[in-house]
């Protein structure tokens, strides 16, 4: 009996440390970023004028608007044959090691990481631009711009990561938790473009899961913010925003960072809500 309870132990320790090791892998530290970037792709996940401006050298450009198809709804991703011929013509494969960074806010690399990973990228990480961290760290920064050659990427989407609005309404219903990522004001339709809500929504700022730097809270930091508005690893949580690009980061947070098992994101998000079910807006 004693060496099945020894086992047992070991085996929720290992379990323990393989989470934890999980949840460090999800960002790259400045500080760390010359060992992690060695055969690495470094993504550069905002516009294409400021990457023109300043950019980490040898990384290219991703731009998180070129992921969206054109129509009334704004922001919905473009289909997975699509994106994959758009990641592939960039360079990049499914087993590719990928270190995405952004302005500093943590929308726009978090909004391509989730995209990547949705569509089978297996090796994807967060490096946050933190300019007092990188001048210590000395990662050297370029207006020349980089390329790399075509490579096949191939479309594995990981369905479970995204919610329809059928599911989003289900939720809405009592079937899950639907987390609202916007700032209060837009939540109750006091902010401009926002008449408000989806029905039955708890308002959680994305902003809520990050530092004052701007940089990912730690597992238990994460855990306590999540607590605090009523979430728990074991329920259905489905985030959303405006176009889920905020989504996307309380998705990392809950999923990549927490361990949460079963969250989602609404890629159509309150703009489809608006344009397809407006009666499900509330204030």
């Amino acid at each position: 009996m004693k060496k099945v309870k020894k086992i047992i132990s070991t085996f929720i320790l290992t379990a323990i440390l393989a989470g934890t090791i999980m949840a460090q892998d999800v960002t790259v530290e400045a500080s760390d970023f010359k060992n992690a970037s060695k055969n690495a792709i470094v993504v550069d996940a905002y516009t294409a004028s400021n990457y023109a401006r300043m950019h980490i050298q040898d990384a290219i450009n991703i731009p998180h608007k070129e992921l969206y198809k054109e129509g009334e709804i704004e922001g919905l991703l473009k289909d997975p044959a699509t994106l994959a011929k758009y990641f592939g013509e960039k360079g990049l494969t499914n087993d590719a090691k990928i270190i995405i960074y952004d302005d500093g806010s943590q929308k726009y690399n978090s909004r391509v990481y989730w995209t990547l990973k949705y569509m089978g990228a297996n090796n994807v990480h967060l490096l946050h631009k933190d300019m007092d961290d990188w001048r210590k760290a000395r990662i050297r920064l370029t207006r020349r711009p980089a390329s790399l050659k075509a490579a096949t990427f191939t479309a594995d989407v990981q369905a479970g990561m995204m919610a329809d609005m059928a599911e989003a309404i289900a939720a809405s219903n009592g079937n899950g938790i639907l987390v609202d990522a916007r700032t209060a004001g837009e939540f109750a339709g006091k902010e401009k473009d926002s008449k408000g809500h989806i029905k039955n929504a708890v308002n959680i700022n994305y902003e809520l899961f990050l530092d004052e730097s701007g940089a990912y809270k730690s597992k238990d930091e994460i855990m306590q913010v999540a607590s605090s508005k009523g979430l728990s690893p074991e329920k259905k949580i489905i985030a959303y925003c405006t176009s889920s690009i905020r989504a996307s980061v309380i998705y990392i947070a809950l999923a990549e960072i927490a361990g949460f098992e079963n969250v989602k994101v609404y890629d159509g998000a309150y703009n489809e809500i608006v344009a397809k079910k407006p009666e499900m807006i509330v204030k």
